[in-house]
C-alpha cells in the first residue's frame, strides 16, 4: 500500500531520530571545541625558601583569539624600588603577570620544577567571566595587590577568582570544616629540608599560626587548591552536578625532586639536645675560665655567639610586633626565649671571663633576667591565653640562659674580677 503524501515528512523525521541521530552525535564528537580551555597549573616545590611552598597559576586557551596565556599572582622582583623597606614593613607588594604557556613550562623545567594541570569543568559563560575578571585585574592600575603569606597570596587569589565564577560553591563546601592543620604545622613540614629556614620559620610565627585552621583556609598551600578542586562539584550547562576537575596531567616531571613530608619533623628533641650541649660546654668552659687562657677564650666565643643570635633574634620579633604588618608574627612568646636583653651582653660576659670587674654586676644582673624571662615563658605555657606551640625555642633557648646565668654568678663571687 503507497504511503501517503502527507506522513511522508513525519515518517522521515521519526527514521533519521532512530538511525542518523547517533551517526550525527558521534561526527559531533569529534569536532574540536573552539571555546576557552581554562587550566589550573599546579607547581611543586623549588630550591629557594620562597619555592618550598610551590605556587599555581590559571592558564586560559583561547583557540578564537590564538593566544595560551597564563595568568600569574606570584610576581615580585627583588629590584623594584623600596622592595627590601617593604619587605621588612609588612607591605610587600605583588602582582599579576600574564606571561605565555610555552615561556611559563621551559622556567619551570628549566629550574627542575614539576608542572601539574587541571581542567577546570566550567561552563561557557563562566570561562569568559573568569578571563574577562583576570583581564581587568592584570591591568596596570589593578595588577599589584599587598601580599600577606598566609591570607592573601597566589594560591588564595587563584581560590577566591575561580569561587567566584562559580558562585560560591567552593567556599560554602570548606569554609566551615575544620582540619586538624595549622599554618606554622604546614611551614614546618614543608621548609623543614632548610634547617636554617626552619629555625627562622618556627622562631618568628606567632600564636596566630598555631590556630586550626578549615579547609578553605589551607587553601594558602597550591596543593591543598589541588586537593580542594579535585573534590569539587560545579553545574554544567543543563543545570546538573558534575565535578569541578575534568581531567589532571602532568606537564613537567621534576627529576630526584623528593615529596613534600606529609607532616612536621619531630625536631624539639634536638633542639633540646643543642641546647644542652651548648649550656654544659659553657659551664664547663666558665669554670675553667679563672685558670686557663683557653677556656676563658672559648666561653667568650661561645656566649658571645649565642648572645647574637638571642639578642637580634628579640630585637627582630619585638620590632616584628611592635612597627611592622607582619600579623603572624605579633605577640610572640619567643621574645621570653630570645631577649633583646642580650645584647649588651654580648660584650659583658665575655669581660667577666676576663676578669673586668666593672662588668660583674651589670653582666649577672642582665643573665639573671634573660634566665628567668626564659623560665617563666615556659612555666606560664600552662596559662590559657599563652597558647603557641613554641616548644623548640624554650628547649634551645633555656638550658643556654640558665647556664649563662649560672656560670657568669659563679665567676663574680669567686673573685675572679681583678681588674
Amino acid at each position: 500500500m503507497p504511503i501517503p503524501r502527507s506522513w511522508r515528512a513525519p515518517l522521515l523525521a521519526a527514521l533519521l531520530a532512530v538511525f542518523a541521530a547517533p551517526a550525527l552525535r558521534a561526527q559531533a564528537t569529534m569536532v574540536p571545541d573552539t571555546g576557552l580551555t581554562v587550566v589550573h597549573l599546579v607547581m611543586g616545590q623549588g630550591k629557594m625558601v620562597w619555592e618550598k611552598f610551590g605556587h599555581d597559576a590559571i592558564w586560559i586557551h583561547d583557540p578564537a583569539a590564538g593566544t595560551d596565556r597564563v595568568y600569574n599572582y606570584g610576581v615580585f622582583d627583588f629590584a623594584s624600588p623600596g622592595f627590601m623597606s617593604r619587605f621588612i614593613a609588612g607591605n610587600l607588594l605583588y602582582e599579576l603577570g600574564v606571561s605565555d604557556i610555552q615561556n611559563t613550562l621551559f622556567q619551570y623545567q628549566y629550574f627542575n620544577r614539576a608542572v601539574w594541570g587541571q581542567e577546570l569543568n566550567l561552563t561557557a559563560a563562566q570561562k569568559r567571566e573568569l578571563q574577562r575578571l583576570l583581564e581587568v585585574n592584570a591591568l596596570p592600575q589593578n595588577k599589584d595587590y599587598l601580599y600577606d603569606y598566609y591570607r592573601d597570596n597566589c594560591s588564595t587569589r587563584i581560590r577566591d577568582v575561580v569561587d567566584r565564577v562559580i558562585g560560591g560553591r567552593l567556599r560554602a563546601a570548606t569554609e566551615k570544616v575544620p582540619t586538624n592543620t595549622t599554618y606554622r604545622w604546614h611551614s614546618e613540614r614543608l621548609i623543614a629540608g632548610d634547617p636554617v629556614s626552619y629555625t627562622g620559620i618556627t622562631g618568628g610565627l606567632g600564636p596566630a599560626a598555631d590556630h586550626r585552621i578549615s579547609r578553605w583556609e589551607e587553601m594558602f598551600l597550591p596543593f591543598k587548591v589541588q586537593e580542594r578542586f579535585r573534590e569539587a562539584t560545579v553545574l554544567d550547562e543543563a543545570g546538573r552536578e558534575v565535578p569541578l576537575v575534568k581531567r589532571e596531567w602532568t606537564l613537567v616531571e621534576a627529576q630526584g625532586r623528593p615529596a613534600p613530608l606529609p607532616k612536621p619533623p619531630t625536631w624539639t628533641p634536638w633542639f633540646l639536645v643543642a641546647g644542652l650541649l651548648i649550656g654544659g660546654a659553657l659551664v664547663a668552659m666558665g669554670r675553667a675560665a679563672p685558670r686557663s687562657g683557653l677556656a676563658r677564650m672559648g666561653f667568650g666565643a661561645v656566649s658571645a655567639l649565642w648572645l647574637l643570635f638571642a639578642g637580634v633574634g628579640g630585637f627582630v620579633l619585638v620590632y616584628l610586633w611592635s612597627f611592622t604588618n607582619h600579623r603572624i608574627a605579633y605577640g610572640n612568646e619567643n621574645m621570653l626565649q630570645l631577649s633583646p636583653l642580650a645584647l649588651p651582653l654580648i660584650l659583658l660576659v665575655p669581660c667577666v671571663a676576663y676578669g673586668v670587674r666593672w662588668a660583674a654586676r651589670p653582666a649577672w644582673v642582665l643573665t639573671a633576667a634573660v634566665a628567668a624571662l626564659s623560665v617563666f615563658g615556659f612555666v606560664a605555657q600552662v596559662l590559657p591565653w599563652l597558647d603557641q606551640r613554641n616548644a623548640q625555642m624554650i628547649a634551645l633557648a633555656m638550658p643556654i640562659n640558665l647556664a649563662l646565668a649560672w656560670t657568669v654568678r659563679r665567676l663574680t663571687r669567686s673573685g675572679h674580677a681583678v681588674r
